[in-house]
């Protein structure tokens, strides 16, 4: 199996101006303006993925909007999909696309994760996060703590949002009465909290391609969350 680019590569390649890398997943937007003129768009998708592509090719239908995600960065299926759209006169919002995490704070994780895959349903991806089999819900992920935290929060939310939008997310949520707690890592990710204290993180793929992850067909292992 070919090793997985990585999501600078992705965004280095020519014609997926649409589209952007999620942690594990690429994902693109386009606004319709009915739900007629969404089904004709995923009718489009429908035909043009192959077989092995269609594993790996997740479609959100609205009346107001398509959002495809791929699990694979594969940036001629991509360049494919935005074809169709510009076909039928469906423009792109790179804006509108982010992916949502719930990570909690866990010292032995291999006691703790088989009650949240029960508890949700989910199915394990490695030893460290779980996934929706409908690809519907947040992952969870686990954050190996070294030693307990009592006075600091054990689940937080991760937004994985468009690299280029990153900022201005932050500035909304700061605006909103929230503050900044930590940007040692970024731009990975920042860690945000809300006038209470409870945490959460903005991330990017920025800074995650040391070194490509996943395969060309199958599950592919979420990068580790902040």
């Amino acid at each position: 199996m070919t090793a997985q680019i990585t999501a600078g590569q992705f965004h280095a390649a020519d014609g997926v101006e649409d589209w952007r890398c999620l942690y594990h997943v690429v994902s693109a937007c386009f606004r319709t303006a009915s739900l007629a003129e969404g089904v004709a768009l995923v009718d489009g998708i429908g035909q043009l993925a192959g077989g092995t592509e269609q594993r790996y090719v997740s479609v959100d239908l609205r009346h107001d909007g398509v959002t495809v995600s791929l699990s694979r960065r594969d940036v001629e299926l991509a360049r494919r999909i935005s074809a169709v759209a510009r076909a039928l006169g469906v423009p792109a919002d790179p804006t509108a696309v982010q992916l949502v995490n719930v990570t909690l704070d866990v010292l032995v994780g291999a006691q703790v994760l088989p009650f949240w895959r029960a508890l949700l349903g989910y199915r394990a991806v490695g030893d460290d996060y779980l996934g929706d089999p409908a690809r519907r819900g947040p992952g969870l992920g686990l954050q190996q703590m070294d030693a307990a935290r009592p006075h600091r929060n054990r689940m937080h939310l991760d937004v994985a949002v468009p690299h280029d939008q990153a900022k201005a997310r932050i500035a909304a949520a700061l605006a909103a009465g929230g503050r900044l707690v930590s940007d040692a890592h970024a731009p990975m990710w920042w860690v945000l909290a809300d006038a209470e204290g409870n945490e959460a993180c903005v991330a990017t793929w920025v800074g995650r391609d040391q070194r490509p992850s996943g395969t060309a067909a199958g599950p592919v292992t979420p990068v580790p969350q902040p």
